[in-house]
């Protein structure tokens, strides 16, 4: 039987090249593509294969490390149970810290702006050791629902300590905006005093004088910004300084001073001796009469006379 011959390619044309096997039919070019191309799906195909057995492997190696280190905590409770060591104890207190963060994230929540979280956050740190040094694992309960509780608590309990506000006033306030919220929404205004006073079944001055004891429980932080633009201010700044110099006063002070002492200069010799002894020198009129050589009621009638000619050149000016 006689081979096939190769037909070879022109150069202008897409004649596909034919090749001889023995006992089968000729394989294009294009037949050959088709083959290379399978044999890159199936090591794509291979490769997903390898990737996803890596991965099973990874969560498997992570299944396996997460069991180790609750068996690592357990073993860590049962070591501290046994010696109650303080290293452990801050061993456990590292593993738990983020429950002291999450507990102290949502009670701020409730909390006005000025009370930092890093502070209810070292309460809670506080609560935390006290959930350790007092938490027993052979009761079959969870730890962290015990702890949350313990943090909680301690965090709570620090805020009452720095309230200088008693806490029957603080329920007292509880109850008057209760009591306001019951109103408004009844009759869709703002409810009067008496009003009030009926909803509280207290009198108008027993609820005068609640007023005046809420009064204390408003605080606000001096650096809270205040306005809008350029007239935004801290709240610190807007507030009055009674031991400031008056800038006002100061210069009507200054100017007066400067008239006085130009009315001063017009004066008569004897006059200005004798206003000057008497008001900067501080000597009495017995004292200036010694000064000068005349009796006591002349230097009288001279700081009269002085007087009275100072007050009309500061009249007139």
């Amino acid at each position: 039987m006689t081979e096939p011959t190769p037909v070879p390619d022109h150069a202008g044309g897409g004649a596909d090249t034919v090749a001889a096997r023995p006992n089968s039919a000729p394989v294009t070019a294009r037949e050959r593509g088709s083959s290379t191309n399978g044999h890159a799906h199936e090591s794509v195909r291979r490769r997903g294969l390898a990737l996803a057995a890596e991965a099973a492997a990874a969560a498997d190696g992570d299944q396996r490390s997460g069991d180790e280190v609750e068996a690592g905590i357990v073993a860590l409770w049962q070591a501290f149970g046994e010696r109650r060591d303080q290293e452990l104890r801050d061993r456990l207190v590292l593993h738990y810290a983020p429950l002291v963060k999450y507990v102290a994230g949502r009670v701020g929540t409730g909390l006005p702006s000025h009370v930092e979280i890093s502070d209810l956050i070292q309460s809670g740190i506080f609560g935390l050791v006290d959930a350790i040094e007092k938490f027993e694992p052979e009761r079959g309960l969870k730890f962290e629902t015990y702890a949350m509780q313990r943090i909680r608590g301690a965090i709570l309990d620090d805020l009452r300590a720095q309230d200088w506000v008693p806490r029957s006033v603080r329920s007292r306030a509880r109850d008057v905006e209760r009591a306001l919220e019951r109103l408004e929404a009844k009759l869709q205004r703002t409810a009067t005093d008496a009003e009030l006073a009926a909803e509280l079944e207290l009198s108008l001055d027993e609820l005068r004088e609640l007023f005046a004891q809420l009064q204390m429980t408003s605080v606000v932080a001096l650096d809270d910004l205040i306005g809008a633009g350029p007239m935004q201010a801290s709240l610190a700044e807007t507030l009055p300084d009674d031991r400031a110099e008056d800038p006002v006063a100061a210069l009507v002070d200054r100017d007066s001073r400067r008239q006085l002492a130009e009315a001063v200069e017009r004066l008569s010799e004897r006059d200005r001796v004798v206003v000057t002894l008497y008001y900067f020198e501080n000597l009495t009129l017995a004292e200036i009469g010694k000064v000068l050589g005349v009796t006591e009621s002349r230097v009288c009638q001279l700081h009269t006379r002085a007087v009275l000619r100072l007050r009309t050149k500061l009249t007139e000016a």
